[in-house]
């Protein structure tokens, strides 16, 4: 009975085996036929979320727009989880304020009064690491509700590091991209609005 049942299983797994290793034949597509979807076509298509990416570099036309010399124009508001109005009730501290953001240099030392952000880099890493195709999937991810961000604005996150350790730098300090043509900094839970002042 044994020897049956242990024939049995044998049998079982060498066709299991044979059929995980059949090969489907057909045709190459001609070119009447669609053609497969590529990964970027499937990223392309997928604007019902955010595409978190391993950290990919800037493309050329985000950088046009990102390098520059950027003055902090105004408060936008706070992120949801976190409301920190009794430090920037206005944004008094931070408006006026200069950031510079080249391609072989950063330096947050414009932002005067806090002593924390004080950053100057060399040849600094910049890389995108999440990119939302909408205002719904953003908000959904970050919890932050950008003023006059509509429905079908592209937002890229942005990230500096030191090249040398990959540490993020400045602590607390990050950049949201909208459609290559707004640039907002997020200090601790609150968002401001920059404005280019130079290339």
């Amino acid at each position: 009975m044994k020897k049956i049942l242990l024939v049995c299983i044998m049998v079982m797994l060498i066709l299991a085996s044979a059929c995980g290793n059949v090969e489907m034949t057909s045709n190459p597509p001609t070119s009447s036929e669609p053609k497969p979807e590529t990964d970027e076509s499937i990223i392309q298509k997928n604007t019902s979320d955010c595409f978190n990416a391993e950290n990919i570099n800037l493309d050329s036309e985000t950088e046009k727009y990102f390098y520059g010399v950027w003055k902090v124009e105004k408060l936008l508001g706070f992120a949801n989880s976190w409301n920190d109005a009794s430090e920037y009730p206005t944004g008094q501290k931070f408006i006026g304020d200069e950031i510079i953001i080249k391609k072989d240099f950063f330096s947050s030392k414009g932002l005067k009064n806090y002593k924390k952000y004080q950053y100057e880099l060399k040849n600094p890493l910049y890389e995108i690491t999440a990119t939302c195709y909408n205002s719904t999937s953003f908000y959904r991810l970050y919890k932050i509700d950008i003023p006059d961000l509509n429905e079908n604005d592209v937002v890229k996150v942005i990230d500096i590091s030191d090249p040398s350790t990959n540490m993020h730098i400045p602590v607390s300090v990050g950049f949201f991209l909208v459609n290559n043509d707004r640039l907002i900094l997020i200090s601790e839970a609150t968002i401001f609005e920059l404005k280019k002042i130079t290339d």
